[in-house]
């Protein structure tokens, strides 16, 4: 009998343990109560990385994209205000990452520091701003403007991007090579006025899943 109740003491006091502290749950393992996270720039490598896609990669090539559309005659000696609308970005690469975040960020870096030199069209609310088009044309709504003069304005260029990569992969590790390139078109004569692009290259011992 004190056999038997020392055993479920002891058995009781191993599953408290467990449960608020995390015990020993086999050889070597260990359930830790927490894990700490580490802030980090975006701009930073971070010490889980892989060979595709990453943060400081999204800021470097965006950063670079923005200053060199604004350097150009096309925008930068405009007499009038250019109108850009973005088209989505081509993603050739492995990496199932969200690739319209490069387009975001230019037309962030641009919107933010050079105001009056840019503007961009949204296409994104389309079906909304008809919607809001048509109830000012039929007057349930009124506009701050002329309600006469409703009207939608037509892009000058449109901006958009391609991601390609080269992947290679042996016993010693994984190896990418992602080409990042982006252009301006005009949207009267089909002519690319800009283009550049960005180079990166990765080798590593692990492949990293991207979500």
């Amino acid at each position: 009998m004190k056999t038997t109740s020392r055993f479920l003491l002891l058995a009781g006091v191993c599953a408290t343990a467990a449960f608020f502290a995390g015990c020993e749950t086999a050889p070597g393992v260990k359930n830790p109560s927490g894990v700490p996270v580490t802030e980090m720039r975006p701009d930073e490598r971070g010490f889980v990385a892989g060979t595709g896609v990453e943060s400081q990669d999204l800021v470097t090539v965006t950063d670079k994209m923005a200053r060199s559309i604004l350097g150009i005659p096309e925008i930068s000696r405009a007499q009038t205000k250019p109108q850009i609308v973005l088209e989505p970005v081509v993603n050739n690469t492995r990496f199932p990452i969200n690739k319209d975040m490069f387009l975001t960020r230019i037309r962030v870096e641009l919107n933010k520091n050079a105001i009056g030199r840019v503007s961009f069209l949204d296409r994104e609310i389309m079906k909304t701003l008809e919607r809001e088009r048509a109830l000012k044309q039929s007057g349930q709504v009124t506009a701050s403007a002329d309600p006469g003069v409703v009207e939608f304005r037509g892009a000058d260029y449109f901006l958009t991007g391609k991601l390609e990569g080269l992947a290679t992969r042996t016993s010693q590790g994984t190896g990418d090579y992602i080409l990042y390139s982006f252009r301006l078109t005009n949207s009267r004569t089909s002519e690319i006025v800009w283009e550049d692009s960005y180079e990166i290259k990765k080798q590593g011992l692990e492949d990293a899943a991207y979500r």
